[in-house]
């Protein structure tokens, strides 16, 4: 692997293009400690270390949502476009017909995306700003609303960020090695080690960091192994003649992913978990007693420490799996284009029947890719409970999954590169 990276680096083009995305993560971490004026950072700190579902959206801005820079929306109103048009494209005809269209229409649909995102944007720095306003104690001071020109300049500015950071992804897909935005994503979760590990190192516990080594090793292998993991579908295509010309039939395979369905169904539970906690801790200071009663008794229900969190993050994140690949893989469909290049898996009839026998396989597979994703979306949980001593170093599941899913592809891509230079690549 490292003999490889020095051939990477020899490399003139790819070593510019590796350097390329160096800099301009250097220039995200640098950005991310920009501040936006007018707030409090000894209110912000603690409003943050109470609020799960900020912390959540704090973890792919990499520490600057806490910080109230500039960029601290990050790329999560992209993420947010970036799901909403997937889902429309299940369900609108036009942007289905576009999505057919190969390259041109995947640029469309990709530009659709980009101007979505900063309607988006403008949204969430509104409400971000609203509820920082009525924290007790308030994170922001004075007056707030759209008449309000301080109001107006941070509304402004954390849009501005939000933008800058797609441009600069963008950037870094053009440019560089890999997808932009999924760079971000990964240097904002990377950003946060050193901090999580001078918090640890306060009062160190060897043995119990031994333990989190090994475990870490082993999740990580996991994920490799889960992530790269697919069913291969023999498929066959029989002798065909096109004009004057015969065209010989050949055999490959259609590959189905063990997870087809990546960390959305994670960012979908959790969005839905924290949504009742988040709405009862605004009632939880009410003048009618019975009121801030049941507002605490469900902030104290729902909390990530709770076993009840825990068993329905994992039920819910088991469904969704099964939701978000039933919507984006669609058996008729594949079966559809198979009859009409004139393919069809030995044994299984074109048609309805080899749709059949799709759905049956990724129903099953798919299984296993839901029981993984639960299980990577708890085990957080399950460390921090297993190891308290840990403090701030703690094995966030998602956060590892999105890590390493980065890096694997990000070698592939490089190994791409190297095997058309004859160089031996990373993977075997």
């Amino acid at each position: 692997m490292f003999e490889s990276l020095l051939n990477a680096f020899r490399a003139p083009d790819i070593r510019r293009r590796l350097l390329f995305v160096a800099g301009i993560l250097i220039v995200f971490r640098f950005l991310s400690h920009v501040p936006v004026p007018g707030a409090d950072p000894t209110a912000l700190a603690t409003f943050f270390s109470s609020n799960s579902l900020l912390g959540l959206l704090d973890l792919f801005s990499g520490g600057g949502l806490a910080r109230f820079s500039i960029v601290g929306l990050g790329v999560n109103p992209y993420i947010n476009a970036s799901i909403i048009m997937q889902l429309m494209t299940g369900v609108v005809p036009s942007l289905q017909a576009l999505s057919r269209e190969g390259e041109y229409g995947r640029n469309k649909i990709n530009q659709y995306t980009r101007y979505l995102s900063v309607p988006l944007a403008l949204l969430q720095s509104y409400g971000f700003l609203a509820l920082l306003h009525n924290t007790q104690p308030p994170v922001l001071s004075g007056s707030f609303g759209l008449a309000d020109l301080t109001t107006l300049t941070q509304i402004i500015s954390l849009t501005a960020g939000s933008v800058l950071l797609m441009w600069l992804g963008e950037l870094i897909t053009e440019k560089g090695i890999g997808n932009g935005i999924s760079f971000i994503i990964f240097a904002g979760i990377v950003g946060r080690a050193p901090s999580a590990l001078v918090v640890f190192l306060r009062s160190p516990d060897i043995l119990a960091f031994v333990a989190f080594a090994v475990v870490a090793v082993a999740a990580v292998l996991t994920i490799v192994y889960i992530q790269e993991g697919q069913r291969r579908i023999p498929i066959q295509y029989a002798s065909r003649v096109r004009g004057r010309r015969m065209y010989q039939g050949g055999s490959t395979f259609l590959p189905l992913r063990v997870n087809q369905a990546g960390v959305i169904p994670i960012i979908f539970a959790v969005s839905i978990l924290l949504f009742p906690s988040q709405i009862a801790q605004y009632f939880t200071t009410s003048q009618i007693t019975i009121v801030a009663d049941i507002a605490t008794g469900i902030v104290n229900l729902m909390s990530p420490t709770r076993p009840l969190y825990a068993i329905m993050y994992f039920l819910l994140t088991f469904g969704f799996t099964y939701f978000y690949t039933a919507f984006t893989f669609k058996p008729d469909e594949t079966a559809e284009q198979l009859r009409k290049n004139g393919g069809f898996i030995p044994g299984i009839r074109p048609g309805r029947p080899t749709q059949d026998y799709l759905s049956k396989v990724v129903y099953r597979i798919t299984i296993a890719g839901a029981f993984f994703l639960a299980v990577v979306a708890v085990s957080p949980i399950l460390i921090g409970l297993i190891f308290p001593s840990l403090g701030g170093l703690t094995l966030g599941g998602t956060s590892l999954l999105i890590v390493v899913s980065v890096v694997v592809e990000t070698m592939k891509q490089i190994e791409a590169q190297l095997m058309m230079r004859n160089y031996e690549g990373f993977i075997r």
